[in-house]
């Protein structure tokens, strides 16, 4: 499958529609993905990215029923992350020969990786590539999500190729942001914002002023995963910008797990708590057990503060708060108030290792947690309504 985008450019990759877990199990797909690959014809002929490896034939037979392999110039790699580049060893294979463009950082995990002495072309910021009436000029984007990741722009048509910034893990047959549901576009873009460039805010934040401040004209920009953003592109932009300005809404969200209904119960009279003493705020409840754990750090992303419950289990927490606290971990989420919640039979450590997680995670821990023993009575859910209480006039 093909598609033409300009006169000059064409999409030849994958869109995925069976995918449900990426990453390995990191990162849900409820919404299937796409592998963008870019092909370019001008004066030279140029392929941007590949696929996934499971493709790998299907994307290399693909490509010969549009171009004859030997009518390749380059190849530009701008992430060595095997989604991207899984196709290139049997491509490469058929045309051995061709110079592959990619950062540094780019040649060095692409060896790691297949362990191939290619026709490497190491390139950098400001580096440019003239294909005939266009010019495709290379922007390093170190971090985002990867230490080789770089961005390609190209002149008269204007656009960026944009590697995995900007992208959703979203399948569609109609490829463009004006074509498709609003309401699941934006959503997966938060998602894949929350849950895999969260860490890098502030180098997101540098980078899009590093690039706006070439005053580039933008048509398009041709994200590596999911849609195509041709309307108003900027609006990606923009909302990056303000995703990565330590994001949140005024939102809490309420994340727990439970063996016997206790701490689930708490977590209803918290929130109860937290609605009578500001009925503006959105409150929201998870069970980590069987909530999609990048859902709910996604719903975290939103959140102005949690509040994190589990059962006492041997000495410690339940396991489903457990994993995703280290999930949550490794994001460096900013400006976020919390505490801590959870019913016990005997000895009741969940509370303390909680908030130590939240303090790890680098949470504010804004009030002292609360437990309950067993089946919190009447008593015990009129103190689970004023802890919530509590942590509703924290934000005042």
């Amino acid at each position: 499958m093909s598609f033409k985008i300009t006169d000059k450019v064409q999409w030849v990759g994958k869109i995925d529609w069976e995918l449900r877990r990426f990453h390995g199990d990191e990162y849900s797909t409820n919404k299937g993905s796409s592998y963008n690959s870019y092909l370019i014809r001008d004066e030279k002929t140029v392929l941007i990215d590949t696929i996934w490896a499971p493709y790998d034939k299907e994307f290399v037979d693909n490509l010969k029923k549009e171009i004859d392999l030997d009518e390749i110039d380059y190849i530009i790699a701008q992430h060595a992350e095997v989604d991207h580049s899984g196709a290139l060893p049997l491509l490469l294979k058929e045309i051995p020969d061709t110079p592959v463009y990619c950062t540094k950082n780019g040649k060095r995990i692409l060896q790691g990786h297949y362990h191939e002495d290619w026709n490497f072309v190491e390139v950098k910021t400001g580096d440019t590539l003239d294909i005939g009436e266009s010019t495709l000029t290379f922007v390093e984007a170190r971090m985002l999500h990867w230490p080789d990741s770089m961005m390609t722009y190209m002149s008269g048509e204007n656009i960026l190729f944009s590697n995995d910034a900007f992208g959703q893990h979203y399948a569609s047959e109609f490829f463009y942001n004006d074509k498709v549901d609003q309401c699941e576009l934006w959503e997966e873009a938060i998602k894949y914002y929350a849950n895999i460039l969260t860490p890098f805010s502030k180098l997101v934040t540098m980078k899009i002023n590093e690039i706006l401040g070439f005053e580039l004209p933008l048509s398009m920009i041709a994200t590596s995963h999911g849609i195509i953003w041709r309307d108003n592109p900027a609006q990606i932009v923009e909302k990056y910008l303000e995703w990565a300005d330590d994001y949140q809404e005024n939102q809490i969200s309420i994340i727990y797990d439970s063996m016997w209904h206790g701490t689930r119960r708490m977590a209803e009279g918290i929130m109860e708590g937290i609605r009578k003493t500001d009925p503006d705020v959105t409150v929201k409840l998870f069970n980590a057990a069987i909530t999609d754990k990048n859902d709910i750090i996604t719903e975290i992303f939103r959140s102005k503060g949690i509040l994190l419950g589990s059962s006492t289990v041997n000495k410690s927490i339940q396991h489903a708060v457990g994993g995703l606290m280290e999930m949550v971990k490794g994001l460096g989420f900013q400006k976020k108030k919390a505490a801590a919640f959870g019913s016990y039979g005997w000895s009741g450590e969940s509370i303390g290792i909680l908030e130590g997680k939240l303090k790890e995670a680098n949470f504010e821990v804004v009030q002292e947690g609360i437990k309950s023993l067993w089946n919190p009575d009447d008593e015990a859910m009129e103190e689970c309504k004023d802890f919530g209480k509590r942590f509703a006039e924290s934000f005042k």
